[in-house]
């Protein structure tokens, strides 16, 4: 088979690949989620992703009726079988996701069976490659994070209409910026896609709380990598006056790995440049994955996307 495959509850082709949409992922939000990435064709830290799906699974409540070893084996297929579609170099993202089935109000009668869905896509490295040189942009919503009373921190899901909003909001008064969600007391928790670090001389870096946050599988390997150099890690609470005062701020995502943060609340970040320690990080993740993380975003972002 010469295009893209996918899996819903059994394979199939990507175009072929639709959510019934009186799905409960679609009708209520009720989505747990995982988005991986490879380097060189190879999946990037699937049993990590797996230990937060399944866990994230126990707190909805669903069962998936696939085991830990067959979804990871049907991922490493699929991967293999669209990784070779593309051109010499390139990577792709991969979607993983599961939702509680039919919603019963809507489905007439259908059996209430989840839907797993697995599917890939090029990088769509055009959105940050830039970034990698001259930075990003951030400021504060006035959209809160969602607090762990409605759900769990730790559990990726879809429903996301918070960020949606905290975006839009952002964008509207500073265009081209990500949009920053504080916790209810004021505290920084992340952006709609990335969580946040930040550098100081002297401190090291510095994430929110671990149990504060969505334990994001980026953010691991950066505390991984700041043990293996002098960079020094801790968490505490955050303010976004800290960040405003912090010789560096960086993103981490699973697209993307790291992105220097330049710019918070119109102000620049220490010189306005991404520092030393973004390209320290950069330079030993990919050198960890075999992949020129940044000259690989740059390389494709010109690359036409289906």
């Amino acid at each position: 088979m010469s295009e893209p495959r996918a899996y819903l509850n059994g394979w199939t082709t990507a175009a072929h690949a639709v959510v019934p949409i009186y799905d409960a992922g679609f009708v209520l939000g009720t989505t747990v989620s995982e988005q991986l990435r490879t380097f060189a064709g190879r999946l990037f830290r699937l049993d990590e992703h797996l230990d937060r799906l399944f866990a994230s699974l126990s707190v909805v409540g669903v069962e998936p009726g696939l085991g830990r070893g067959e979804l990871a084996r049907i991922a490493e297929e699929l991967v293999a079988h669209n990784h070779a579609l593309l051109s010499p170099g390139d990577d792709l993202g991969l979607s993983m996701f599961v939702t509680p089935g039919p919603y019963a109000t809507l489905a007439g009668g259908r059996p209430a069976l989840p839907t797993v869905g697995l599917h890939t896509y090029p990088l769509p490295t055009r959105l940050w490659a830039k970034a990698y040189d001259d930075g990003v942009a951030l400021a504060v919503s006035s959209v809160r994070q969602v607090p762990s009373e409605c759900w769990p921190t730790a559990m990726k899901c879809r429903s996301r209409m918070h960020y949606y909003l905290a975006d839009q909001e952002v964008r509207q008064r500073q265009p081209g910026a990500r949009a920053l969600l504080l916790d209810d007391e004021g505290h920084v928790s992340e952006t709609a896609t990335s969580n946040v670090v930040m550098y100081r001389r002297g401190e090291g870096l510095v994430s929110p709380r671990w149990e504060q946050i969505l334990p994001g599988i980026s953010l691991a390997m950066v505390r991984e990598l700041a043990a293996e150099s002098s960079l020094g890690w801790s968490e505490r609470d955050l303010t976004p006056r800290d960040l405003a005062e912090a010789d560096e701020l960086l993103l981490t995502s699973t697209p993307s790995c790291v992105l220097p943060v330049t710019r918070f609340e119109g102000g620049a970040i220490s010189s306005g440049q991404p520092g030393e320690v973004f390209r320290a990080l950069m330079a030993a993740w990919s050198a960890k994955v075999g992949v020129d993380i940044a000259r690989q975003a740059r390389e494709f972002a010109g690359r036409l996307e289906p």
